[in-house]
């Protein structure tokens, strides 16, 4: 260790220095709309951002023959990886401590054209991604910067990861983790609030049909109306709702009330005319739940709802499919030691609070089921601005979780000044 750190507070002092430094970074890669198949112009400027610290940053290309592996998700549209790379840094280390990824994504979904206009107002940048997930970019490369500048020697090897795709389920993340990339640790940064959150909920989408006869509503006793069974099939999905909220109850890192156990109904469509009784009806959703399932169990027993308690006509015509995002849930231990450690980080410098499960999905449980890594959710920002009009994070939360992944950093993959800053 060739740095003159000695106390916790110097980590802060640094990274106070670099609050303008944060904020034009964030300002300028909002500025670059970076939707999926987008991503390049964001991804050369970290990549530049990177080359200036002197680190050794490296593109990834992604695997283009993904399609057929379980965990890869569709993307509309998609056409190839060519020229959409993730960017990785290995941080120079002594090999003898304790391995870690970062991960954080540089896709933003669509908007209007106003969100990708920043603003910079009273501590606050304002723009898409400024929480999800680009501050969290800005924070990993101040964490990189300061390990650099503070002359921080690892023991153990830290890897930096900026992908793509996360914002449609995951396929830069998974690349990574086909390639081979593995660490004692992961920790995705994601806007949990400054929230320590060692679980998350898992999300699946599908897409239920169901056809019916179609005739003019003048001899309506010889047809049947799609649209009256996807009710039928509406409200067995409700009672299926019900059932998951109860058998999901009673976990200490989600809250029962309001339980975010949810089966959603997010698109209806149905019938081609008033007159006409409609003979095709669908419906497109997602089931959000909880680590005491998984997402196979989940479909099969939606399943098992609809031909146990539908019609005999709707069980004949009804189609249930997930072909598109499929996130399972997870749940890292309280009691793991990387748990502890990062709680440990956060608690010095943000104040005591106790870690809690993250109510969404994100690329943490490949980390998790795939990569078979103890992983966190991490991150600056609240959830509620994401994706929204008034998308926002606050320059002083970026700084704080620079800090906290610092000192986690230096205490879970070791440095000669683990013992005086942690």
């Amino acid at each position: 260790m060739s740095s003159t750190i000695s106390t916790e507070y110097e980590i802060g002092e640094y990274l106070e220095t670099q609050r303008d430094h944060a904020a034009r970074l964030l300002y300028e890669m909002i500025s670059q709309r970076s939707t999926v198949g987008q991503e390049q112009s964001v991804q050369q400027y970290v990549y530049d951002q990177i080359l200036q610290l002197g680190l050794p940053v490296r593109y990834v290309p992604i695997d283009e023959d993904m399609a057929d592996d379980p965990d890869h998700t569709h993307v509309p549209g998609h056409v190839s990886y060519k020229d959409r790379p993730n960017l990785v840094v290995d941080m120079p280390h002594s090999g003898v401590g304790r391995s870690l990824i970062l991960n954080a994504h540089a896709d933003v979904v669509p908007g209007q054209e106003e969100v990708f206009s920043p603003r910079y107002e009273d501590g606050i940048v304002y723009g898409r991604g400024a929480c999800d997930d680009k501050g969290s970019v800005v924070t990993m490369l101040l964490v990189l910067e300061t390990i650099k500048s503070l002359g921080i020697e690892l023991n153990g090897r830290l890897q930096a990861q900026f992908v793509i795709e996360e914002e449609t389920g995951g396929n830069g993340s998974l690349s990574l983790i086909r390639q081979g990339n593995r660490a004692d640790a992961a920790v995705v940064l994601e806007p949990t609030n400054l929230k320590v959150c060692p679980a998350n909920r898992g999300a699946l989408w599908y897409k239920l049909s169901v056809a019916g006869k179609s005739v003019h509503m003048g001899k309506y006793y010889e047809g049947v109306s799609a649209i009256e069974r996807m009710v039928e099939l509406i409200g067995i999905l409700q009672d299926y709702e019900k059932k998951l909220v109860e058998e999901s109850r009673g976990n200490p890192l989600f809250p029962d009330d309001p339980s975010p156990v949810k089966v959603n109904i997010g698109q209806i469509q149905g019938g081609d005319w008033p007159s006409t009784v409609p003979g095709e009806c669908f419906i497109e959703g997602s089931i959000g739940f909880l680590p005491n399932k998984r997402l196979r169990q989940i479909e099969q027993e939606v399943r098992e709802a609809i031909e146990s308690r539908a019609s005999e006509w709707t069980r004949r015509n009804y189609n249930f499919e997930c072909a598109r995002l499929h996130n399972d849930a997870f749940e890292t231990p309280l009691n793991h030691p990387a748990v502890k450690s990062l709680c440990s980080a956060a608690d010095s410098v943000r104040g005591a609070e106790p870690p809690e499960g993250w109510i969404v999905s994100c690329d943490a449980r490949l980390f998790y089921q795939r990569g078979r890594m103890p992983t966190i959710v991490f991150g600056p920002g609240d959830l509620s601005h994401a994706h929204s009009l008034q998308e926002q994070v606050k320059v002083s939360d970026i700084l704080t979780a620079a800090e906290v992944l610092t000192r986690f950093v230096m205490d879970w993959c070791g440095s000669a000044a683990t013992t005086e800053i942690v």
